[in-house]
């Protein structure tokens, strides 16, 4: 299988062979010094055993500036395109700059209908994403909670997750959020403290629930009534959203998990500081997730994912400034990788896909733009610059514009300056140029 790609700023193209080889892995972005054990209670056949959850206290600034950089391979038959080649255009300004809170960096963006939810410490401001006025601001009420990781919706309700290990659920009515619950539950805890087999070790006279996560929970997806949730303590959990308990927890890599990433089969998707990314599925008939393949192309920790809208295509980026493309060979039963998109100069922290674009935020202050043209090649259409620190956040939404063809989105970046940058992206299409 080969796949033309686009590479910078310049729009260069690659042919790249599934099959190539990449040296070996060596290094992960969060270190733990740990052992672990393994013990299962009645609901979960392999919970994973968390580490030591104390992190060392490094400012999120320092620690995505000195992220170690690994490069991979030069992909072969680079070539330059002039602007004719493209089969449309793209335009882009910055509309305005939003301060949630000058003093703490921007950690999460989501937007979700008309609203703009934006992370800072453990504060969320929620605005109005047209007039970009300041709604509400709710919090977890304790400041001990930590900086809010991700944030995600399923209908008039909020799950986010933070760095003191808990997952909260909020109900938004009336522009007001208020805190329902955190996960696990009360109810759910009752339910399982008193047998000693629903308790794992996560570090020397330390144990825990297995429904508990140990470290900062770094990801959230929901899909068809199903939460799965991802963590620095290496585990994969998966909750039912009708009644919020812990179904399932899988050991799910050898180093914190920093992204994940579901399609609407089913199918999860996990990136961890070990370098790899692990793909989970659910046989037919089974009650539990199975691990389906492993994925290892990069060179150091994968921090973002994302899938195209049908699910057909993973993208991944990472601490070596690539984002990979991975795809389904007809050969294939998983994703293989394809080939690189290149052009950040330092790390990967944040990936999107919205109305066939593909944005990526990097430690290097900036946001890029790329799409994938009618012959199959991707190019990076612009590079949106202004963030004076690394990019750690990234929301997107198409915008209805009845009187143009074009193709609008409203793009938010957030960043460790703790500023927020509003972009108006346009594509227009010249379908005159296929001929």
């Amino acid at each position: 299988m080969l796949i033309h790609l686009c590479s910078s700023a310049n729009c260069a193209t690659a042919t790249h062979q599934s099959t190539i080889s990449l040296p070996k892995f060596h290094r992960s972005h969060k270190q733990y010094q740990h052992t672990s054990e393994s013990s299962s209670g009645p609901e979960a056949p392999t919970p994973s055993t968390s580490q030591d959850s104390t992190s060392t206290s490094t400012t999120n600034s320092t620690l995505y500036s000195n992220l170690s950089i690994q490069t991979l391979p030069s992909l072969p038959s680079l070539q330059n395109l002039s602007s004719q080649s493209l089969n449309f255009s793209i335009s882009h300004h910055s509309l305005t700059s939003l301060t949630p809170h000058p003093s703490h960096p921007v950690t999460s963006l989501a937007v979700h209908h008309n609203l703009l939810y934006a992370a800072t410490g453990h504060q969320i401001t929620v605005y109005d994403r047209h007039t970009y006025t300041t709604l509400h601001t709710f919090n977890s009420l304790s400041t001990s909670s930590g900086s809010t990781k991700a944030i995600t919706f399923s209908k008039h309700t909020i799950f986010t997750t933070h760095q003191d290990c808990k997952i909260r659920v909020w109900h938004h009515h009336n522009n007001t959020h208020r805190m329902l619950t955190s996960l696990p539950t009360v109810n759910d805890r009752l339910r399982r403290f008193l047998l000693p087999n629903n308790y794992i070790t996560i570090r020397r006279h330390n144990k825990r629930l297995w429904i508990e996560h140990a470290d900062a929970v770094t990801g959230l997806a929901v899909s068809n009534g199903v939460i799965y949730s991802v963590s620095w303590d290496k585990t994969l959990k998966i909750w039912r959203v009708s009644d919020l308990r812990c179904v399932e927890s899988l050991k799910a890599h050898e180093d914190a998990v920093n992204a994940i990433a579901v399609s609407n089969d089913g199918t999860v998707y996990t990136g961890s500081a070990d370098r790899r990314i692990r793909v989970w599925a659910k046989p037919v008939g089974e009650k539990r997730h199975v691990l389906v393949a492993t994925l290892e192309k990069h060179k150091s920790a994968v921090n973002a994912l994302a899938l195209n809208d049908d699910g057909s295509v993973l993208f991944s980026g990472a601490c070596d400034r690539s984002i990979l493309v991975w795809e389904k060979e007809d050969s294939a039963n998983h994703m293989v990788v394809s080939g690189a998109l290149r052009g950040h100069q330092k790390a990967i922290l944040c990936l999107i896909n919205v109305s066939d674009l593909l944005l990526s935020g990097s430690a290097d202050r900036t946001v890029r733009i790329w799409k994938r043209g009618y012959d199959g090649r991707f190019c990076c259409l612009a590079v949106l610059d202004g963030h004076r620190k690394p990019v750690k956040s990234l929301a997107a939404i198409p915008e209805c514009d009845e009187t143009s063809d074009d193709d609008t989105v409203s793009v938010f970046s957030g960043s460790l300056d703790g500023e927020i940058k509003v972009w108006r992206v346009s594509i227009t299409h010249n379908p005159e140029l296929n001929s």
